[in-house]
């Protein structure tokens, strides 16, 4: 297990230095001067070259890209143009915003997804099976960015009983579970649906299996056929989804911030995108390539818990 770990590490460090590359060099070649943006509409050529200049846009790209990539190697990932602050410092700022929104989705979704997967499957072709389908086909269907603007017209504006935007306050208290609700049921919709059909497929390839059927000849309880045997033999594909979802979620969470006002990572991204800001914008999609792969990594070590016939 600990070589095959050191070897994802490794490959996760050669991942990033792709995804770096790519994303450095495309918002390089993109229309639109930083410079300009930040000079305003009332600045001068000898202003914006001046700025330029100060930024180091005028040294050739190739050239741009290897001081950006020796900085982040020392754990730096550059200044904002835009207020000169710290890009490590902005986005450690707005993650534990966006991790906590990532993360409470995942569980409603998990809460929601798998036992609704589970029902279907033991109640194949029945109403039960249909509604669960048909939910299923609505909540991936719906756009998130949709889905959050009607739940905050009928909860926010129409009954009033819950706030439409920001994450301010503790989760743990009453006022920040109640700002937590609606931008949770907006991203966890779409990865819902998704675990609840994975869930349903498992379970009914399962389900078909000679050592079920077994388990259910011996005697064996109906409780303890589903979760001892039905279910935990289901759970592989379950966490695949998962696990490719909580990267998903992180990338949703761009149009949940926007949507709900709040504060987070995903906002911070399309502010910089819309300013210009090279750094933070490579900063932060570094920030979430790195948290996908390790949650990936993570995923397969849960594998081999799960399953005892995996090894690494």
């Amino acid at each position: 297990m600990g070589k095959y770990i050191l070897k994802r590490l490794i490959q996760l460090v050669l991942l990033l230095f792709v995804v770096s590359f790519i994303i450095f060099f495309a918002i390089h070649l993109a229309p639109g001067d930083p410079a300009k943006m930040i000079a305003g509409d009332t600045a001068t050529k000898a202003d914006v070259a001046r700025i330029r200049n100060s930024l180091g846009l005028n040294e050739p790209v190739v050239v741009q890209y290897w001081h950006y990539i020796v900085n982040v190697f020392h754990g730096n990932l550059g200044t904002s143009y835009q207020n000169g602050a710290s890009v490590t410092q902005e986005i450690m700022t707005r993650l534990p915003t966006t991790a906590k929104l990532a993360v409470s989705a995942m569980l409603l979704a998990l809460i929601v997804g798998i036992p609704l997967g589970i029902i279907a499957a033991l109640k194949k072709n029945t109403w039960i099976d249909f509604t669960s389908t048909s939910l299923s086909l609505v909540g991936v269907s719906i756009p998130n960015f949709w889905l959050g603007t009607m739940l905050i017209l009928f909860f926010g504006v129409y009954l009033q009983v819950l706030p439409i935007s920001g994450v301010d306050d503790h989760w743990w208290t009453l006022a920040g579970l109640k700002q937590m609700i609606l931008p949770t049921i907006t991203l966890s919709a779409s990865s819902a649906a998704i675990i609840a059909r994975t869930t349903r497929s498992s379970m009914l390839e399962i389900i078909q299996q000679d050592f079920v059927r077994t388990a259910k000849a011996k005697g064996l309880s109906t409780r303890e056929v589903i979760v001892t045997h039905e279910f935990r033999n289901a759970l592989i594909p379950v966490i695949t989804i998962a696990g490719i979802n909580f990267g998903a979620l992180l990338g949703g969470a761009i149009v949940t911030e926007q949507v709900f006002a709040i504060n987070g990572v995903g906002r911070l991204l399309i502010n910089a995108i819309t300013s210009r800001d090279f750094p933070v914008v490579e900063g932060t999609v570094l920030v979430i390539a790195t948290i996908f792969a390790l949650v990936n990594l993570l995923v397969d070590i849960i594998y081999a818990k799960v399953d005892p016939r995996i090894s690494y």
